[in-house]
């Protein structure tokens, strides 16, 4: 049995809008059934999100302020990719960055799409051991917490939703999957 085409053509793409961080597309499309709609593009440089591992067994969380939502919330370092910089790289840069820490051994598990309605934004989710404190470099505009949790704890906060960023959920259901053998680290 052939699985049906249900593929959208593109027939005109317009720039809506161009940020600092994000690049809006207004796109029209032709549908599967040949009639034409209107798609909504967010073009985003794509992120990394980053389980670090002390050698405690905790994990190292930030408390930051995020604007478009105005509070304050819990999750696990994060950033934005910048041009032509490698996964692995930005992740090594954000965690000291943000953190102060360094890790001895990384390991990308997964690459996860939060937003596949209206953005091509990709997260890229690691998992550094071996971590050391070298002292951070923030950005001049970057206020934010560190923290350390345990995983249990971490995962009552999901639950009694202290923790409700997409990317952190996603990193500690990996983190909880693998710490309990039930998953092998990805090859």
């Amino acid at each position: 049995m052939d699985d049906p085409d249900l593929t959208e053509e593109t027939l005109e793409s317009r720039e809506a809008y161009k940020g600092c961080l994000l690049h809006v597309f207004s796109d029209r499309v032709r549908l599967p059934n040949g009639k034409e709609s209107v798609r909504e593009v967010i073009k985003h440089p794509g992120a990394v999100v980053i389980i670090g591992v002390l050698d405690n067994g905790k994990l190292l969380f930030e408390r930051q302020f995020r604007y478009p939502l105005r509070r304050v919330f819990l999750e696990l370092p994060a950033g934005k990719i910048d041009a032509n910089e490698h996964i692995l790289d930005c992740g090594r840069r954000e965690l000291r960055e943000e953190t102060g820490y360094k890790a001895k051994s990384w390991r990308h598990l997964a690459t996860m799409h939060p937003c596949i309605g209206y953005s091509d934004e990709r997260i890229e989710i690691f998992l550094a051991h071996g971590l050391s404190y070298i002292g951070h470099e923030r950005d001049q505009e970057e206020f934010l917490e560190v923290i350390e949790m345990s995983l249990v704890d971490a995962m009552a906060a999901i639950r009694d939703g202290e923790i409700t960023d997409g990317k952190t959920i996603a990193g500690l259901m990996w983190a909880e999957k693998i710490f309990s053998n039930q998953w092998s680290l990805p090859a």
